[in-house]
Formats: structure tokens, C-alpha cells, sequence
């Protein structure tokens, strides 16, 4: 058996494990199916052991996979740990990659916040659009931090992954013009009933996001709208809603865009946790600066304190504060 087993291989071999599915395991790495396939069988080769089952219909473990299975872990966030020691001083200096998922939202303000309070440190924001993708970009290492439904997440995910919770962010719906409840102040949750709400279906970076709302709308009458083309930018989304002019799914806070109105959700308001989450063993003055400033902020406009009668869903609960 080989003595010298390259980490890759190993994260090959832990998310096919976790997804057991090579497809959706290739997507999560970012690599070609081909390549993570290659990479599993050299793995098996290195190892003297078959790892997965592989049939047309489904992927299982061997028993040697289920043996491998913990110490590629531990093998793995050694690593990470590791990795994380030696960058700690020597990447203060460093930008620190923050994404804030889409222009206009409250991460926005915190890293504003962030940047008054450390003036030396480069904070450069990115905006990857969904926290399933965000948290896969972190565990590559090509994304610092990031913000949304920590829970949402693979709990795999979760495990290599630090968070700090930033506001139960109530939530609204985005109508086009002319929609029969865009007249009111204020949209009763149960009033969208036999409605088809967007709420990201077929993104594979908004996972999170899409559970949260089949959560939400679960016993309401109210569906997922089916998947529609992935839109990047605000005019691009705007154009790609026009056409199906579906309710969608948004935070309070969500730039109105032309052609549609933005209205709360009430009775329930259903909140949304955000966190603010990065990869464990992080350091860097720019992640301290950010965590002072979602502290600061919290306090002074009170984002974690819940209205009565709002709801949030159990697993959200089971990780807040």
C-alpha cells in the first residue's frame, strides 16, 4: 500500500462518499466527472481495496470504504488545520475574499462596518450567489467567507465549516406589476396559496435557499416554481422574471427591481438565518473585523431578536444561538 496518499484523492473519495453520487460529488469539487472517477480509481489502486459499489442506479460504499471513510476526514482537516496554521500572519497581508451573495443586502453593511474598523486589512468582496456554492468555493480555498442559511447545509459541509449568527432576516415576495396582491402593504403568507413562488429550484449553488422555501410553503398550497435559466446580474434577473412572472422568494431588504413591487410576508413573517460563516482554523485580521462588525450591528438594530410570532424552521433553530 502506497505510504504517500495525495489529499486530493482523498477529497475525491469523501464527497463521492457524502454525495454517493459521482456526478453531483465532480460538481461540488469543480472537476469533470472523469476526472474525479480517475482520481477514486488511482485512489483504489494506491489502497489495494475497492472503495464504492458501482451500479447503473446507484453508488454504495464498500466495507473498506466505510473503514476509510473517518480517517479520510480526520486525514483531510489535519490538513486544513495545517494549512490554516501557516496562514495565519502570513496571509494578513493577504486579501480576504468576502462574498455578500448579491449587491444590496445587509452583508454589505457589515463589510462596510468591517472596513471602518480595519483600515489596513484588504477586504475584497465577491458575489457568488448562494451559500451551497459559496461553502464549496471555502473548502477549496478560493473563497473566504461568506453568508447565508448555515443550516441548509450538508451537515459534512457543516462540520468544516465556522459560523457566526448575523440576523433572522424577515422575509417578502417580489410581484410583477399588475399581480392581484401587489396592491397590498403587506402580503398574508397564506394568500399565495395555488401560487408558484421562485425560490431558486435547479440552482445548484442555492440549495439552501430552495429548502428553506419548500419548508415554508409546506401545507400552504404554495409551490416551488419550477427551475428557470440561472440569471447573473440584477437586469438579467429582472428580464428572466418578467417572462414567467411568478412570485419570488427574496429578503426584506432585496433592491426592488423595475417592472415589479417588493411586499412583506406576514402572518407568519417567516425569518431566514444568516450567518456569517468561513472555514475552520481561518485567521486573519480582515474575519476578526468582520465578527466585531456582525456583533456591533446585531445589537444596535436588533437583527437576532425574533418578532412574536415569526417562524423559522426546526433545523434553523437547532443551530441558533
Amino acid at each position: 500500500m502506497a505510504r504517500d496518499i495525495e489529499p486530493r484523492l482523498l477529497r475525491a473519495f469523501t464527497a463521492a462518499a457524502d454525495e454517493m453520487h459521482f456526478t453531483r460529488a465532480a460538481a461540488r469539487l469543480y472537476v469533470a466527472q472523469q476526472a474525479l472517477s480517475r482520481d477514486i480509481r488511482r485512489l483504489e489502486r494506491e489502497l489495494g481495496a475497492e472503495l464504492f459499489v458501482r451500479t447503473t442506479r446507484q453508488v454504495s460504499l464498500t466495507a473498506d470504504g466505510e473503514r476509510l471513510l473517518p480517517y479520510a476526514r480526520r486525514v483531510l482537516e489535519a490538513q486544513d488545520d495545517l494549512a490554516a496554521a501557516f496562514a495565519g500572519t502570513g496571509d494578513a497581508a493577504r486579501p480576504l475574499l468576502v462574498d455578500l451573495n448579491t449587491e444590496g443586502m445587509i452583508s454589505g453593511r457589515v463589510l462596510a462596518r468591517a472596513r471602518e474598523l480595519a483600515p489596513g486589512c484588504e477586504l475584497m468582496a465577491r458575489f457568488e450567489s448562494g451559500l451551497t456554492g459559496a461553502a464549496a468555493e471555502i473548502l477549496a480555498w478560493r473563497l473566504d467567507v461568506s453568508f447565508g442559511r448555515f443550516a441548509g447545509l450538508e451537515p459534512a459541509v457543516r462540520a468544516r465549516l465556522a459560523h457566526q449568527p448575523v440576523r433572522y432576516e424577515p422575509l417578502a415576495v417580489l410581484l410583477p406589476y399588475g399581480h392581484l396582491l401587489a396592491d397590498r402593504p403587506e402580503v398574508p403568507l397564506d394568500a399565495l396559496a395555488g401560487e408558484s413562488v421562485y425560490a431558486g429550484a435547479g440552482n445548484p449553488r442555492t440549495l439552501e435557499w430552495t429548502d428553506f422555501a419548500r419548508l415554508l410553503f409546506a401545507g400552504r398550497g404554495i409551490d416551488v416554481a419550477p427551475p428557470a435559466p440561472v440569471a447573473v446580474g440584477h437586469e438579467e434577473f429582472r428580464r428572466v422574471m418578467a417572462k414567467s412572472r411568478n412570485p419570488v422568494l427574496v429578503a426584506v431588504d432585496f433592491p426592488e427591481l423595475p417592472g415589479a413591487v417588493l411586499r412583506p410576508l406576514v402572518d407568519p413573517v417567516p425569518l431566514s438565518p444568516v450567518s456569517m460563516v468561513w472555514r475552520k482554523g481561518l485567521r486573519h485580521p480582515g474575519l476578526e473585523a468582520l465578527r466585531a462588525a456582525v456583533t456591533g450591528l446585531a445589537q444596535e438594530e436588533g437583527w437576532l431578536d425574533p418578532a412574536p410570532g415569526s417562524w423559522m424552521p426546526e433545523a434553523d433553530m437547532a443551530v441558533a444561538p
